[in-house]
């Protein structure tokens, strides 16, 4: 059974300086995502791929269709959920690597990795142990561990994001590029990192440009230029 089912989704973006045209990034777009696989969302820049993941994790609107997810017992539409629904739902439920990391001012690399566990009631010292584990195994330097990463290079900060979005227990987990910036070495990390929420039951969705990462994770992939029916020429608003 899926435990993330999109159906129909469309979503076009308003030019509100050119006079209102309306440009479609994706239409009627339908596939699923099954416990303890990586769907892989395959198509070339500007098919719309990552907008597929902000309407999932809700920070776009999907302007028509459904998106079923399991939230515990319940199964619920994210295309017409609340606020408060999607805030517990991105608490407990989907988890969102993005491709860069939101820098906290004064806040130390392990305390930026612990919160999300900690937001959903873990014990500090054990979360902070998690992060710890985690920043190791991403080769952050320990002296970097008590440092903001706001002047960390981009390689670091895009493992400080990967450790922040990996160290939670979402059932879902959507990656957007988790391998930008990387080395050989860590992307390797990142292989491994995914394999084990897989192993663990975990639904994956994610964008990986990286296509040896793809080739190691994937077990499906997903043509969104091929299977969304947008109309390519952007249509003008009614007046």
């Amino acid at each position: 059974m899926a435990i993330l089912d999109v159906t129909g989704i469309g979503k076009h973006f308003v030019m509100h300086l050119r006079d209102g045209i309306r440009i479609p990034v994706i239409a009627n777009l339908s596939f699923n995502v099954k416990r303890g696989e990586c769907v892989a969302l395959n198509g070339p820049s500007g098919a719309g791929k990552s907008s597929v993941l902000k309407m999932i994790f809700g920070t776009y609107a999907a302007e028509n269709g459904v998106i079923h997810v399991e939230h515990g017992n319940d199964i619920v539409d994210i295309a017409s959920a609340d606020p408060m629904t999607m805030k517990q739902i991105r608490r407990n439920t989907i988890g969102y690597v993005s491709q860069f990391l939101r820098v906290v001012p004064r806040v130390s690399a392990r305390d930026l990795v612990a919160e999300p566990l900690i937001a959903t009631g873990w014990d500090s010292s054990v979360a902070t142990q998690r992060a710890e584990v985690l920043l190791e195994r991403l080769n952050i330097p320990k002296a970097l561990w008590s440092l903001p990463p706001a002047t960390f290079s981009g390689g670091e900060q895009q493992r400080i994001n990967i450790a922040r979005g990996f160290i939670t227990e979402h059932p879902i987990l959507l990656l957007d590029e988790p391998s930008a910036s990387l080395d050989a070495q860590n992307r390797q990390v990142v292989i491994d990192l995914i394999r084990d929420k897989k192993q663990r039951g975990v639904g994956i969705l994610g964008i990986f440009h990286d296509q040896e990462v793809r080739d190691a994770v994937a077990n499906r992939l997903v043509d969104v230029a091929a299977l969304s029916s947008k109309n390519q020429q952007p249509a003008t608003a009614a007046a």
